[in-house]
């Protein structure tokens, strides 16, 4: 069995594919009914966020596991597989580690560095144990992966500046409004990680804005990052108040997981007012860029405000690199090492077997043998399948974790018929 990954990600689809593919938390389970129930799928894992949505597998056949999992997310949302197959980022076994230990430090975000997406690959993980659709193998995977993501932030100093989509929105609400943030009316729109970073980050400014207002469907939620933040200017509104808090405001971000659209041209009024839209999928309909005033901007446009840090961070993102390297280099050689071991020993546990078992069918034949003569022939034979076991052995170990160890393997299993 190899490890394959399949998804969507913002690197090589639009922003509109990967908000129609987004699956929210609340549907993984489904998902992932789905996508063990197919033949080629051994476990699973689905990652899905406001730029990736992927599924880590481990499978039996490449080609029929790949058409299963493009089918599997195409129906999930309603989508033919020809409308993904283009779009599709597709990584087969050692790739797989390599790109993910890349994903969880950070190196593969719009944001270098962005810390939510350990949080967000953990619980990825959670969910798939609690569907019971992770084993050892994919469970390690993502469990080094995540390792590798802390060490990249504790040893290097890639997390300094812009390095969470929180962060950024702040830079970006910054180079928008200028010297008028001092006296703007800000809204956040949601309670989550990502607004509760939005909140403490426009806490933080210097020449900050004049008020923020948090609204969620939770109002407790709101309420504990009102409290750990203790700033005068806060303020929490309830669901029943987001509209009324919308229109009072000169800006608002929108940090909630949505299933439809929050606002629309018509529950809009003029501007001028800036929208900053966060969510995938979308919180603000396209349609209110036809509104006077009103200037509408989502996660593409965060990409200006991470390129602007991204040069005196270089030297960081090549330590990282250096640090990911490292990790994936370890965590292949000691999977090489186990899948190589388990098989040899099937294979020198089989060899024992099959002496012992000769031996004692041929007990007559040796009846006459002193205890210290039987010993030596006992011995013979033991050296006779060492040496006979010694060239395979060695084989498997060397080509252990290639693609032609997979065909070494497979082939000792048919023609010993091991398990």
């Amino acid at each position: 069995m190899s490890f394959l990954s399949v998804g969507i990600t913002h690197d090589k689809a639009p922003l509109d594919l990967l908000e129609r593919v987004t699956i929210p938390e609340e549907e993984f389970g489904k998902v992932l009914g789905a996508l063990l129930a197919n033949a080629n799928i051994q476990e699973a894992v689905v990652v899905s966020t406001c730029l990736r949505t992927e599924v880590y597998a481990v499978i039996d056949r490449f080609h029929g596991a790949v058409d299963e999992i493009t089918a599997t997310l195409a129906a999930h949302r309603e989508l033919s597989a020809d409308q993904l197959t283009p779009n599709l980022t597709i990584q087969f076994d050692r790739g797989v580690a390599s790109h993910l230990f890349h994903v969880a430090s950070g190196l593969k975000s719009v944001v270098p560095g962005e810390f939510e997406v350990l949080g967000q690959l953990r619980r990825s993980l959670e969910r798939a144990e609690e569907e019971h659709a992770v084993g050892p193998e994919l469970s390690e995977l993502f469990q080094r992966a995540i390792g590798a993501g802390r060490r990249v932030r504790s040893e290097t100093a890639i997390a300094r500046g812009t390095t969470s989509f929180a962060q950024a929105t702040v830079e970006l609400v910054r180079s928008e409004l200028g010297e008028s943030l001092s006296t703007a009316k800000v809204a956040v729109i949601g309670a989550g990680q990502l607004a509760d970073g939005v909140v403490k980050g426009l806490s933080s400014m210097n020449n900050g804005p004049r008020s923020i207002s948090i609204v969620n469907r939770t109002e407790a939620h709101a309420r504990t990052i009102a409290t750990s933040v203790a700033d005068e200017r806060l303020t929490v509104h309830g669901w029943n108040s987001l509209h009324d808090v919308i229109a009072d405001a000169h800006v608002t971000i929108f940090a909630a997981e949505v299933s439809e659209p929050l606002v629309t041209a018509t529950q809009l009024e003029t501007g001028p007012r800036l929208l900053i839209d966060l969510g995938m999928p979308r919180c603000v309909d396209v349609s209110v860029d036809a509104i006077a005033g009103v200037r509408r901007l989502d996660i593409a446009h965060l990409e200006t405000v991470v390129h602007a840090t991204l040069a005196e961070r270089r030297a960081e993102l090549d330590a990282a690199e250096g640090i990911v390297a490292l990790e994936i280099d370890k965590y292949l050689e000691d999977r090489r090492s186990r899948g190589a071991a388990a098989i040899v020993s099937e294979f020198r546990e089989l060899l024992e077997t099959v002496r012992v078992s000769e031996f004692e069918r041929r007990a007559s034949d040796f009846a006459d043998l002193t205890p210290e003569q039987r010993e030596r022939v006992e011995s013979l034979t033991r050296s006779l399948l060492a040496k006979i076991a010694h060239t395979p052995t060695q084989a498997l170990k060397d080509a252990a974790g290639t693609d032609r160890g997979l065909r070494l393997t497979e082939a000792l299993r048919n023609l010993f018929n091991l398990g």
